[in-house]
């Protein structure tokens, strides 16, 4: 039994390394986004009658689909209003992490051949999966003490030693429950695209049951481990037992995890695949039409998604008047000060119609990049050795992000109108909701162009998603951080018309599609002059 467990240690070093910068920026990230939020939250409510004013606001429905039944209304310490409004949306954030980072280091290496590769080595057959799942609770155990300590520095009364370290654990102990629902989804599907989607779906469902159980059966909550994070009711109660509960979760997937692994054979899904077609169809062999048999998961789990994002926020338009005319972050988010006389709820949606388009070019950058990864594999060589151009290959990968683009800014837009019409009772039109999320497609295809032309010059592909990052980041605390003009002017973002409070800008509009095509074409130009990495 001992052999199935050789040379964990070199294999563990090995994918820490690998690693080590990724690690780094996300970490890194999460103690930026939560003690620079908390200083926000100090300074936006510095006395009691503002946090009661909020405590009053949180109380609704939608709010607790969103982010969780608030508790600690007795004393709404900033504590109490980190924990609520934070934790839980960062506790997702860190599964998509975890998710991500174990998906690497199991079925994509599983595709490109390196574990088999390290298994014709002398290690053991369990080693590879088990370093894994070692990293994966050393980082979150990293991560615990490190945003723990992010917290008590900044010397907040509210904020004492245990409930920092609380708050680290919870984000940390959801990190090891999904790296664990990861390595087991691993076992199931055979592809890397199988196993994100499968953890992916286990993580949107846990949301949702949590949400349905927060609002209207609090019993069904407990059937989801988000709704156990609630329970930990950081810095007002300090619960530590649903902390417990789920890391025993997390044992007990991931002992089945490796059980599985033991098990089944290298390259193998247990999931029974669906036996194809004896002959492809005249489309599937196009270039086009194999990239989107490729990408077609993607493409329905992307739409899907964005359908469910869009009528989450859609649920919240009945609610503006509560939830934004008594919070003056949300105020200087929407930055009313600039835009009185206007109806609040079309400046709730002008806000919500950017941060939707910004999210929703995220599967457009992943379209493009994905040739960049077939490049990796070496597999883009094999399919230039046919009849196919370099021009005519890129152009296919990029007509597949514009036809994502199309997808998934129209299921966004559909989504929030639907159920933000059925929240107002017709006292908003669906045009005014779907024209003003559409009207960033030529945003986003700006942005398919920036990654279609790093994907041309092979190098730097960081650098769209750092460019999206910044864009949020202006869109969503320009306002309330005051970012100086020449800031916001940067993001493509900002030189939208902000529909249906702004009236439309055809020129802006014209102007950003003409320069993503400048884009493309550079990126053409590039793509057919380089060699291809192999």
């Amino acid at each position: 039994m001992t052999g199935m467990f050789q040379k964990i240690k070199p294999i563990a070093l090995m994918q820490l390394r690998l690693d080590r910068v990724r690690l780094l920026v996300w970490i890194v990230a999460f103690i930026i986004v939560t003690a620079g939020t908390t200083l926000i939250f100090e300074g936006l409510y510095p006395s009691a009658d503002d946090r009661d004013q909020l405590a009053a606001s949180v109380v609704n429905p939608a709010i607790t689909a969103l982010l969780g039944p608030a508790y600690g209304f007795d004393d709404y310490h900033v504590g109490a209003i980190l924990s609520h409004q934070m934790l839980l949306l960062t506790a997702v954030v860190v599964a998509i992490m975890s998710i991500l980072l174990v998906t690497r280091h199991t079925r994509e290496d599983e595709e490109d051949g390196r574990v088999e590769l390290i298994r014709s080595l002398p290690v053991g057959r369990m080693s590879t999966l088990t370093a894994v799942m070692m990293n994966k609770a050393f980082t979150f155990v990293v991560l615990t003490i490190l945003i723990g300590l992010s917290l008590v520095v900044l010397g907040i009364d509210s904020i004492d030693l245990q409930g920092s370290l609380l708050y680290g654990a919870v984000l940390g102990v959801t990190g090891i429950l999904f790296a664990a629902i990861t390595a087991l989804c691993a076992q199931l599907a055979e592809t890397s695209r199988g196993t994100i989607s499968l953890a992916f779906t286990v993580l949107i469902v846990t949301y949702l049951i949590r949400a349905i159980g927060d609002v209207s059966n609090e019993a069904l909550s407990w059937v989801s481990p988000l709704g156990w994070v609630i329970e930990a009711q950081v810095f007002v109660e300090n619960r530590w037992w649903p902390v417990l509960m789920t890391l025993g979760l997390a044992i007990l997937i991931a002992v089945v995890a490796l059980y599985l692994n033991a098990k089944r054979d290298l390259g193998a899904g247990l999931l029974p695949s669906k036996s194809g077609k004896a002959e492809a169809s005249k489309f599937l062999r196009t270039p086009l039409g194999f990239t989107l048999r490729m990408q077609r998961t993607s493409l329905i789990a992307w739409g899907i998604g964005l359908f469910v994002f869009g009528a989450t926020y859609g649920s919240v338009l009945a609610e503006t008047e509560t939830y934004v005319a008594e919070m003056e972050v949300m105020q200087q988010m929407l930055g009313t000060e600039v835009s009185e006389g206007l109806a609040l709820i079309e400046q709730f949606i002008a806000m919500l119609a950017v941060i939707i388009s910004i999210f929703a070019t995220i599967p457009m950058i992943l379209a493009v990049y994905r040739l960049a990864k077939e490049e990796k594999v070496n597999r883009t060589e094999q399919v230039l050795a046919t009849a196919i151009s370099k021009t005519k290959l890129l152009s296919t990968y990029l007509i597949v992000a514009l036809i994502m683009s199309a997808i998934v800014m129209v299921a966004a837009s559909v989504g929030m109108g639907v159920t933000g019409v059925a929240m107002l009772e017709g006292d908003l039109a669906f045009s005014t909701i779907f024209n003003s999320i559409m009207v960033y497609l030529p945003a986003t295809w700006l942005m398919i162009g920036l990654a279609t032309l790093l994907v041309g010059i092979g190098k730097w592909r960081g650098l769209a998603w750092l460019y999206l990052g910044y864009s949020f980041v202006v869109v969503y605390l320009g306002g309330m951080l005051e970012f100086p003009e020449w800031m916001e002017a940067l993001s493509v973002y900002e030189h939208i018309p902000n529909l249906p409070i702004n009236d439309m800008n055809w020129l802006a509009v014209l102007t950003i599609t003409i320069l993503a095509l400048i884009l493309v074409v550079l990126a053409m130009i590039s793509y057919s002059r380089r060699d291809i990495n192999g």
